[in-house]
């Protein structure tokens, strides 16, 4: 844009392209009061202005004294209503653990809440030292704070078991399918580094990759994140999910069609339904729940459901 003699320019953007539009750019006298405004699109919401990274005003209509060029950033996020109006969890929500096929652990590990297997029985959970419960219902160990639970066990167990992970593939189903509000598409070509993410809607054709540069979501208590991931799920040694601004880890989804792998001293965080294998190495902490149509292995880690 050329700017005439004793103007200056007021240039105006989007932080997210499918969350809305901004109004009020041009070229102006020194002295003029400008009025820029910024309009959510369906599906989002207006966070703030910003210059240069820098907060400059919180209502969508900012108005200012021109006295120099201005470049200023309209932000929106993503609403996706937390509860069961996006993912119902339905009774596999009762569990840190789920898996169909099996879950085994080697080493030191911790679960904090409830574990189980269906169709597979109790045979497939290896490594826990199970001991069985006197009605039958369910076992216990000293590794797990909560209780086990597989297909063999005594009635209602099988029937709350086949429940139970029919509501996980619905989940899963449910999660991998939402279309509201209008995905990010393959940010950063999967490799989300380092990198800042706000709530919403992101889908990947490919894997996912978290390096020992973790990621940051940052986002309110009742904000919600959702990952499609058409592949595998990559998180490196020593990575962490760091939250701020009081997300928490019961509102991250992580949908992964692929098998999801958790490298050594990991500190992850988020629920995460997997079509296959959820792999936890050494140290490996989530603070979350790991619900895997296939099966969970463990190796000296730790799982604590939000």
């Amino acid at each position: 844009m050329a700017i005439p003699p004793g103007n200056f320019a007021v240039n105006l953007s989007s932080s997210n392209a499918a969350g809305g539009t901004t109004t009020g750019s041009g070229a102006f006298l020194i002295g003029t009061s400008v009025k820029v405004v910024a309009a959510a699109n369906a599906g989002y919401s207006f966070v703030n202005w910003t210059e240069n990274g820098n907060p400059v005003s919180a209502s969508s209509t900012y108005q200012f004294t021109i006295t120099g060029n201005r470049n200023l950033v309209a932000n929106y996020k993503a609403i996706i209503p937390i509860g069961t109006s996006v993912i119902n969890l339905g009774t596999a929500g009762d569990f840190a653990i789920l898996t169909k096929s099996g879950i085994s652990t080697t080493g030191t590990t911790s679960v904090t809440g409830n574990i189980g297997v269906s169709p597979a029985s109790a045979t497939a959970i290896t490594g826990f030292g199970l001991i069985m419960d006197t009605n039958g219902q369910s076992s216990h160990t000293p590794i797990v704070t909560g209780k086990v639970y597989a297909s063999d066990y005594a009635v209602p167990t099988p029937a709350n078991m086949t429940t139970a992970v029919s509501n996980m593939e619905t989940a899963f189903t449910t999660a991998n399918g939402l279309v509201t509000p209008a995905p990010i598409v393959n940010l950063y070509a999967g490799d989300v580094s380092g990198r800042i993410l706000t709530p919403g809607l992101y889908k990947w054709s490919t894997g996912v990759l978290i390096s020992n540069a973790g990621v940051t979501l940052t986002g309110g208590p009742n904000d919600t994140w959702v990952f499609q991931i058409a592949q595998d799920l990559t998180v490196n040694n020593s990575a962490k999910i760091t939250l701020l601004g009081g997300a928490q880890a019961k509102n991250i989804f992580w949908v992964v069609s692929g098998q999801a792998t958790l490298g050594t001293n990991t500190d992850f965080s988020g629920i995460i339904l997997s079509k296959t294998l959820i792999s936890l190495n050494t140290g490996a902490k989530v603070t979350g729940r790991l619900l895997a149509q296939t099966a969970v292995t463990l190796n000296a880690s730790t799982v604590i459901q939000p």
